[in-house]
């Protein structure tokens, strides 16, 4: 490796370092990013809220302005996200908060997804001297992406920054895994939680009051409705694979014995929409069906899909950098469902999506090299003359 990777190796341990899992404060990591952005000469804040829990999140924005910046120069933007999913599954000695280097991979918790990502477009920033920019180049790094995108959400209502990109419409990077190869266009997320609340007691008494009784029949119109999005071609999408709504339905009653009267019951429902497709009617059928039934509904979370026409400009410009012919979707969702007002969003970044979120996660010394080089390759096409 150059010394350059050295480097990128050296911050992603220190971001790796730091447990940012969602449900935790993510002050720490933010400042660590703040700390480097402003050493590259960034303008940088960090915007506090907090979740719905009461845990302060934190956003960072910089803003990497040329001495001269035209109006007409829309620059490059790039978002990503510092919560990672929980490691408590971890299996390798070194532990998931410790960037390990082994047979060509690092791992860490947040390596893939997407510490590996941030550190690589710095890194690529890096190389390029200031007073070459012709137009800004924005850093966004959001909170909660991982539980609902809460920290794009208030960035986007918040943020002044927001009102700035909307109005020069910069082609915007979310720099994901996508293995660097361009995507056009993800599904988006409708999460809900449906409780049936009965009384728990020996199963051979009459004292108890199963809570799965009510659940049952919710169940079966669960899977009903998936059938019939699956089988209505109104709610598919060819360019998606799989080109349905994906529906993941769980269900869980606390009881670790079989005798004892179950007191709750809990089902989650996951629902993946597509772009274009409207499925109000799905969604107003599971709100009906737990009314029925006697259920309490949350909503736990949403995400809109995100689309950009295939032929459009950003999307050409991504695969001539990239040297490849064809865009992508994934199914997978990113906070570009948040961000509708920008028009020119691709999402790209290094790492395999099937390493994120999985117990010994990792990325691919490779995918970080070839990234930085992508990333600078974008950086001077839309902010350097």
């Amino acid at each position: 490796m150059t010394s350059n990777k050295t480097d990128v190796f050296e911050f992603l341990k220190r971001l790796v370092s730091i447990d940012s899992t969602s449900s935790r404060p993510n002050r720490p990591v933010s400042e660590m990013l703040a700390d480097r952005l402003e050493s590259l000469g960034f303008d940088v804040r960090i915007s506090s809220y907090l979740d719905v829990k009461g845990v302060e999140k934190t956003n960072v924005v910089g803003r990497l302005l040329p001495t001269k910046c035209s109006a007409d120069a829309p620059g490059l933007a790039y978002f990503c996200h510092s919560d990672v999913v929980p490691a408590d599954d971890w299996s390798l000695s070194h532990g998931p908060y410790e960037l390990t280097e082994l047979d060509g991979r690092w791992y860490g918790r947040g390596s893939c997804d997407m510490k590996g990502s941030a550190a690589c477009m710095l890194a690529a920033v890096a190389r390029i001297d200031r007073q070459q920019l012709s137009a800004p180049f924005y850093f966004i790094c959001t909170a909660d992406e991982e539980i609902g995108f809460g920290g794009a959400r208030h960035f986007v209502n918040n943020d002044d920054v927001y009102g700035e990109l909307i109005e020069r419409q910069p082609p915007v990077i979310i720099g994901e895994p996508t293995s660097l190869r361009v995507v056009y266009a993800h599904k988006g997320i409708h999460v809900f939680r449906a409780t049936s609340i009965g009384k728990s007691a020996h199963s051979s008494s009459r004292e108890g009051i199963n809570a799965n009784l009510a659940m049952i029949p919710f169940l079966v119109r669960m899977k009903e409705l998936r059938d019939q999005s699956l089988a209505e071609t109104r709610f598919q999408h060819d360019e998606f694979d799989p080109p349905d709504v994906s529906w993941n339905i769980g269900i869980n009653d606390f009881t670790y014995a079989s005798n004892v009267t179950p007191g709750q019951s809990v089902c989650t429902i996951f629902i993946r929409p597509m772009p274009d497709r409207d499925i109000s009617e799905l969604l107003a059928q599971v709100e009906l069906a737990a009314s029925e039934c006697g259920l309490e509904l949350k909503v736990e979370a949403h995400g809109d899909p995100f689309y950009t026409d295939p032929n459009a400009r950003v999307v050409r410009d991504a695969l001539e950098l990239t040297g490849q012919l064809t865009a992508h979707t994934v199914s997978y969702g990113t906070d570009g469902g948040e961000l509708t007002d920008l028009e020119n969003i691709i999402v790209f970044g290094p790492g395999n999506i099937a390493q994120a979120h999985t117990a010994d996660e990792w990325i691919a010394i490779d995918q970080i090299e070839k990234g930085i080089d992508a990333f600078e390759r974008f950086v001077r096409h839309y902010c350097v003359a």
